[in-house]
């Protein structure tokens, strides 16, 4: 967690950067454009999807000391993902306008589509790089070392932060797009001592295609795959609506996007990451009943923290967008699109962080294809909400673009209850009583936490942003700290009591 907090320090620093460079301007929807392409042939080929069903299976193999197994399965899935990667992006490149045209900014003017198409070709050198990079996060998560996996991010964000300040001001754009290759080139490097000091490592110069381990894979990614895809193909659709809504809704709801997920990522895909093998371990075991309580105390956690971020991000988004972004072309009419679309992104928050705990838990029964159905379905009824709400709050005099992120939040609500139904039924339960009470005491300090952030803002009104923002933010923490411990919340309690073991040593 504390490298995924570094993670999103730097990510800030480089939106931060990007956005005081391009504000909300054309050039930048075009870049976001380009890069929702290459985020979805490698999310498709190598990205979450894989991870899914290779750690499993590659950690089953470790368990069962079938060493030299799980290193064949290793080197033929490298081998594949690489390949099919390259000869990816290869005809991406080669019909790269097209590509823009017809799928991803049809409604962008020529000129702009022409950019996206020059910024597509750059930015596709990073999908076989960060393949290569994912399997060995896999591969190290796999063997409990979680520490450089979860730095790697930060070079990518370091990468694009020394594009910013040394590239953009001679190649404009294009600069932000080379920073992006090498941030990908950092991602796999920071990773590769740990890799290669792995006891017993071996490669193997094969694609695999008759090892039983790689065709269990094979079936495993199948309807994870489709699931990913439905996903991708959300990002795609949002894409294509804001780039047919006012100039800078793009920008706006990717830039909210990524504030939503600084809280995500910290919280639920930190622990999610770190739960998969534990998970996966207790299931090659048998130990069921083990990994129930694990998985009941894992979304105790998960909870405690995002209720509180929740609440923090809509009451305080305006001045935290404000706060962090406000500055060279990003001016306060950005500010207004962000924080919008921050507002509607922000009700999801605690659904997206169950979803990737509860996910991660179907994985280790080897089981991806209930994930997949459930999230499938919310994903479709995303796309018909996108479309409906965006088209409602147009109607009503809104900026449609906060309506392709309620869309989002609603969706994701509904696969977090799906998915918790059938989990519920496939451990003969989730030790409901304790995850129940953990939820109504979280939610009962985050109110008493609202309250007072409320009067906050109405106490501070028309002071400077960072004293609103900053300090409503220590604020709000201390807040939901000391209601929890009053209230006996356990996991307040085991940290006070944690803190008081570190400090006596």
């Amino acid at each position: 967690m504390a490298a995924f907090i570094l993670s999103n320090l730097t990510g800030l620093v480089r939106q931060i950067l990007v956005l005081d460079a391009f504000g909300t301007e054309a050039v930048l929807d075009a870049f976001n454009a380009a890069s929702t392409y290459t985020d979805l042939i490698f999310s498709l080929v190598a990205g979450g999807a894989l991870a899914s069903a290779f750690v499993p299976t590659f950690t089953s193999l470790m368990a069962k000391n079938e060493k030299r197994k799980a290193w064949y399965l290793a080197s033929a899935i490298i081998n594949l993902v690489l390949l099919i990667l390259t000869l990816t992006s290869v005809l991406s490149f080669t019909f790269a306008q097209q590509i823009v045209q017809f799928l991803l900014a049809p409604k962008f003017s020529l000129d702009q589509q022409i950019l996206t198409a020059s910024l597509l070709r750059i930015l596709l050198i990073a999908p076989t790089i960060f393949g290569l990079s994912g399997l060995l996060m896999g591969i190290l998560n796999a063997h409990q070392v979680f520490i450089w996996p979860a730095l790697a991010p930060s070079m990518y964000w370091l990468g694009m932060i020394l594009g910013v300040i040394f590239l953009v001001p001679a190649m404009g754009i294009y600069g932000l797009a080379w920073g992006a290759v090498g941030g990908a080139l950092m991602h796999l490097i920071v990773q590769s001592p740990a890799y290669f000091k792995l006891p017993e490592r071996h490669y193997f110069l094969t694609l695999g295609l008759k090892f039983k381990a790689v065709r269990q894979v094979g079936s495993l990614l199948a309807p994870r795959l489709l699931g990913v895809a439905v996903v991708q193909i959300n990002f795609v659709i949002n894409t294509i609506l804001a780039t047919g809504q006012p100039e800078g809704s793009l920008t706006a709801i990717k830039s909210a996007w990524a504030v939503m997920t600084m809280p995500q990522v910290v919280i639920a895909q930190a622990i999610a990451i770190a739960a998969l093998p534990t998970f996966s371990a207790q299931v090659a075991r048998g130990e069921l009943t083990e990994m129930r309580h694990s998985l009941a105390a894992t979304l105790r956690g998960v909870i405690y923290l995002s209720l509180p971020a929740t609440i923090g991000l809509i009451v305080l988004r305006a001045p935290l967008v404000s706060l962090l972004f406000e500055r060279g072309k990003f001016d306060p009419q950005s500010s207004e699109l962000v924080a919008w679309a921050l507002l509607w992104y922000g009700m999801g928050l605690v659904g997206h962080s169950i979803v990737e705990i509860v996910s991660r838990a179907f994985y280790a029964l080897q089981d991806t294809k209930t994930p997949v159905l459930i999230g499938v379905a919310a994903m479709s009824l995303n796309i018909i909400l996108s479309l409906a709400f965006s088209a409602l709050f147009e109607r009503v005099g809104w900026m449609p673009h906060g309506g392709l992120a309620l869309a989002n939040s609603l969706a994701t609500a509904l696969e977090m209850i799906g998915l918790l139904v059938l989990m519920r039924g496939r451990l003969d339960g989730l030790d409901g009583k304790t995850i129940i009470q953990g939820s109504a005491q979280a939610f009962l300090a985050s109110v008493v936490m609202a309250l007072f952030l409320g009067g906050w803002l109405n106490w501070t009104a028309g002071n400077k942003v960072w004293i609103i923002g900053g300090g409503g933010v220590a604020i709000g923490g201390m807040i939901y700290a000391i209601t929890t411990l009053l209230i006996g919340v356990r996991e307040t309690r085991d940290m006070v009591m944690s803190l008081r073991h570190r400090m006596r040593f």
